[in-house]
């Protein structure tokens, strides 16, 4: 991982650092019972983009969190430029973070970015999403990072 390592990471892999004082056990154990769960709290995304990123697959949440941002753009000089910039870094193919999606998906992208709505990203955001929940989640759940924050927060709580 980078020198910029997020500070959440710093705290897991330090037992002797406490997590943020607003972050719960409940919250942590919140996040194993569904993707979900997780990706709807406040330091779940983050330390899920940590692990991610230490996996070197960061690229899904990126996308996933650009198109969140995406979709709340009202001006349509700025969701143009937006949806060119992520076309540029995800769907082009041999981008420099290109995201794994099915070339109609792809097609229909290219295709609605010269007049791009809110939801033009929508399906490849879909399919992200459930690449992550299959795949990296599981594996996130067993990281040592997820284990250790764990443990941290439960021998706080005692």
């Amino acid at each position: 991982m980078s020198r910029r390592t997020c500070w959440m990471c710093k705290k897991c892999r330090d037992g002797s650092k406490r997590p943020p004082s607003n972050l719960t056990l409940e919250e942590v154990l919140q996040w194993a019972q569904s993707f979900e769960k997780l990706m709807a709290t406040k330091y779940g995304p983050v330390l899920y983009a940590a692990y991610l990123k230490m996996e070197h697959s960061d690229e899904n949440i990126k996308f996933w969190m650009a198109c969140e941002t995406y979709k709340k753009i009202a001006s349509q000089r700025s969701r143009i430029s937006m949806a060119k910039k992520l076309h540029k870094i995800y769907i082009q193919p041999q981008s420099p973070k290109e995201i794994n999606i099915d070339s109609s998906t792809r097609e229909t992208i290219i295709k609605n970015i010269q007049e791009p709505t809110q939801t033009c990203f929508e399906e490849a955001q879909k399919i992200v999403y459930m690449h992550m929940e299959r795949d990296s989640y599981p594996r996130f759940l067993k990281s040592e990072m997820y284990q250790q924050l764990l443990k941290t927060i439960q021998s706080n709580n005692s």
